[in-house]
């Protein structure tokens, strides 16, 4: 065995450490072969930062343009590779736009910006303002590369103040610079506003921008922020309460369903929520969830009465065989029956039977037209989105 099969036995076991000691000419000659395993040239090619040698610079930025390489062995090379001028033509050709191999497109973004590609900055700030952290690590990266090159100054000339990624890049930086950003807290765009209530960590200075905020959300971002400072549930209430306790109103949504939604999904929101929701989970009283193990038992016993012999329930993430959510299913007969673990409420197919022996245990019934209510204002990861879900959609939550 060789040295580098012996450094890297099996994918994703990389020594990268002992290959940066490797010689740098029989890495670029291993990375360049592809009759050696991708994931063998990848770390490879990782491990050749700052020393590619430059006879082997042509085919290595032939291997970047080939669409048929492997995707993982491409954006290594693009780390090590893309500020090379020779490059810049190919990486703003039009056609790479439809270069959709995994993770090329964002590491095509960040090369523009390592080779000083100053058309890219807009794109590199929507790419940094992503809520997927290892995209947004992307274009930050991008991003730096050009401050480092032009300064600060000049790699803001390039922004457009009426786009919120680009305004969300300027908070960063004034932040980052030791500015006072509270007054990002008044951002029309929610995800500005956000992050602004993230990033400072002044309580007087929140408390003097209280006096005078424009909006009623800045206020409440102001709250939020300084509850995420000193944790004080009487300040934000005595806030909450001089604003008349706003709150985002939802036609059709009872309190027992909202308050079940907001205890299980306000206090981990997604950054885009509106601060009416978060400022009320901080200040509502805690929602106590049922005693599971009780309600299947009941389910159970009802469901006995209108079908005999219900299957043992079982945790949605065991019914998908991965995952986890907020229910249980119990399958009897021809019929499903989905108990959600945050409330009384059930749904499945419109049994009559099944329905009235529920509720007469004292279940709600979610029906198709409660069940298609969306709770607006509340961003809820689901399936790659970070989107307001319907109220089914929250009971009966699986994710995978």
């Amino acid at each position: 065995m060789g040295t580098i099969e012996a450094l890297i036995p099996a994918a994703r076991q990389a020594n990268t450490a002992d290959l940066l000691e490797v010689d740098a000419d029989e890495l670029a000659r291993y990375v360049a072969d592809t009759a050696n395993p991708w994931w063998r040239r990848e770390p490879c090619a990782a491990a050749l930062a700052g020393r590619v040698p430059e006879a082997h610079v042509p085919k290595l930025l032939a291997h970047i343009r080939d669409l048929d390489e492997t995707a993982g062995v491409r954006i290594a090379l693009l780390d090590i590779l893309g500020y090379r001028e020779e490059l810049l033509p190919w990486l703003q050709h039009e056609d790479r736009k439809a270069d959709n191999s995994y993770g090329v497109p964002e590491a095509i973004l960040k090369a523009r910006g390592m080779v000083g590609d100053r058309t890219a900055t807009c794109e590199l700030t929507t790419l940094a303002n992503s809520p997927w952290p290892h995209r947004s690590a992307v274009g930050e990266a991008g991003l730096e590369a050009l401050i480092a090159r032009y300064g600060t100054e000049e790699v803001l000339s390039q922004l457009d103040d009426a786009r919120p990624d680009d305004r969300a890049f300027c908070v960063r930086l004034r932040h980052r610079a030791g500015e006072d950003v509270t007054e990002a807290l008044a951002d029309p765009d929610v995800g500005v506003a956000c992050l602004a209530h993230s990033l400072v960590d002044d309580e007087e200075a929140l408390r003097r921008y209280l006096e005078h905020a424009p909006t009623a959300d800045a206020k409440l971002w102001a709250a939020c922020a300084l509850y995420r400072l000193n944790n004080n549930l009487s300040e934000i209430q005595e806030i909450y309460d001089s604003l008349g306790r706003p709150r985002v109103e939802i036609d059709g949504l009872d309190e027992e369903i909202r308050s079940a939604i907001r205890g299980e999904y306000a206090p981990g929101c997604q950054a885009r929520t509106d601060p009416r929701w978060r400022v009320e989970a901080i200040c509502a009283e805690p929602v106590q969830p049922p005693d599971e193990y009780d309600q299947l038992r009941r389910a159970i016993t009802a469901l006995e009465s209108a079908n005999p012999a219900p299957h043992r329930p079982i945790l949605c993430g065991t019914g998908y065989s991965e995952g986890d959510g907020t229910y249980n299913e119990i399958r009897h007969g021809g019929t499903t029956v989905r108990v959600s673990t945050l409330g009384r409420f059930v749904t499945g197919n419109e049994d009559v039977a099944v329905r009235g022996a529920l509720e007469a245990a004292g279940f709600r019934w979610i029906d198709r037209t409660l069940g298609s209510i969306k709770v607006t204002g509340l961003c809820v990861y689901f399936f790659g989105d970070r989107e307001p879900l319907d109220v089914y959609d929250l009971l009966f939550y699986w994710q995978d």
